[in-house]
């Protein structure tokens, strides 16, 4: 057997040929997103939520999906490792500060590059503490959250103290990156207006997506297949799923398990970096202390979500971007529309379920779908406090109802000496 096949028997986390698993292969993808633009389409028609499909709608779910993703990919990196990375939020914290510290001082694309820097040198913090100390992974991450703020605070004060409009907590007005629009595709704007059944929902998403795009949005979208391919079609990728899965056989073939530890949590800062530039420079043109808003987090959720794939993440963050994005704007009117789509999934959900005899999972679906068309029919409007909180309410449900399918990486968060 070669060394990559041995490698691949350690990355699957099984000594045997695994068993088979249905994947999100593009066909599948495309008819999903066909099913939720046919879904939403019907809940416009149905309720005159203008808002659940249109230019607006879209674009604040894009800026609102894209910190979460990035985040979200540099947990699935530092995991697939085989390291638990809590300090993801301090890691977007040191990217927003160095990314517009960066774009202040030398322009906006130094600013991109110091801001993926400055989360590169959390990870390697946080490497150096749980990789070559053997810090507990948990521990080491909350620190690394606990300490981010203090240095850019520390930094802020340094940089911008008695600057006009500037000071401790935030900066002055940063320069964004250029964006760009896909040409003619203003030209559905017409569409969009006549309120047609799906032609005028997808015009309106078209140019929510195509419509005054930054290069970070880009460069965060095309991270998404390039993660994938380099994890799952590359040697480099393999090994470093091999030391995640079992590190042990990793190093009795050879590989160095330290060194592909740290190339993942490495990785992993750069894109919660990425992320947290993200913040700074193209969903505001300012760094704000506390600007993060717990996104760390929420991008680890949005990877469980996710099960550890690219693509899962994808979808994990862009719904609690969408549902984030609509409780911003018209949140009671569209959050209300949205419960026909929400019961309908979660009993197509049960029927599943059921035939798959998951009688929990099951069951769980049938009284939250029953329970979405009863608060439907019930209220006519949402409370505030609970529109605020769908977003939050959407992973939690969505996180319980996959528990069950999910498979983290064999040795995640377990502690590794060499030889030992």
């Amino acid at each position: 057997m070669s060394t990559d096949a041995m490698l691949s028997t350690a990355a699957s986390g099984t000594p045997a040929a695994p068993p088979k698993r249905r994947r999100l292969g593009t066909a599948r993808i495309l008819l999903i997103i066909a099913g939720v633009l046919i879904g939403l389409s019907l809940v416009h028609l149905l309720t005159g939520a203008d808002d659940v499909t249109s230019q607006g709608a879209i674009q604040a779910a894009l800026q609102a999906a894209i910190p979460l993703g990035l985040a979200g990919l540099g947990g699935l990196w530092a995991e697939r490792a085989g390291v638990v990375n809590i300090g993801l939020e301090g890691q977007m914290v040191l990217g927003t500060w160095f990314g517009a510290w960066g774009s202040l001082q030398y322009g906006p694309w130094a600013g991109l590059a110091l801001g993926i820097l400055g989360g590169a040198i959390g990870g390697l913090i946080h490497a150096v503490a749980t990789v070559t100390f053997g810090v507990d992974h948990i521990i080491s991450g909350v620190a690394m959250t606990i300490l981010a703020p203090g240095i850019a605070r520390y930094l802020s004060f340094l940089a911008w103290n008695g600057t006009p409009g500037a000071g401790p907590t935030q900066s002055p007005t940063v320069e964004p990156l250029k964006r760009y629009s896909v040409p003619g595709i203003g030209s559905l704007e017409g569409l969009e207006k006549h309120h047609w059944f799906l032609i005028s929902d997808v015009a309106g998403v078209l140019r929510g997506l195509l419509t005054d795009v930054s290069v970070v949005t880009i460069l965060a979208v095309l991270l998404i297949p390039l993660t994938w391919f380099v994890l799952w079609r590359t040697s480099f990728g393999l090994r470093v799923r091999s030391v995640g899965e079992d590190p042990r056989a990793a190093e009795s073939l050879g590989i160095n398990v330290y060194r592909y530890k740290y190339y993942g949590v490495v990785i992993s800062g750069a894109m919660a970096g990425l992320g947290g530039l993200y913040l700074s420079t193209v969903s505001s043109v300012i760094y704000r202390e506390g600007q993060t808003g717990g996104r760390g987090y929420i991008g680890l959720a949005a990877m469980i979500f996710g099960n550890w794939r690219p693509g899962g993440l994808a979808l994990g963050a862009s719904l609690f971007g969408y549902t984030d994005a609509l409780q911003l704007r018209r949140g009671s009117e569209s959050v209300h529309a949205l419960l026909i789509l929400v019961g309908a999934l979660l009993l197509a959900l049960a029927v599943w379920e059921f035939r798959r005899r998951n009688k929990v999972v099951a069951i769980a679906s049938v009284v939250l779908g029953v329970l979405s068309y009863v608060i439907f029919f019930a209220v006519d409007k949402i409370p505030t406090a609970l529109v605020q909180a769908a977003p939050y309410i959407t992973v939690l449900v969505v996180l319980a109802l996959a528990a069950q399918r999910l498979r983290p990486p064999a040795a995640d968060g377990k502690p590794y000496r060499r030889g030992g």
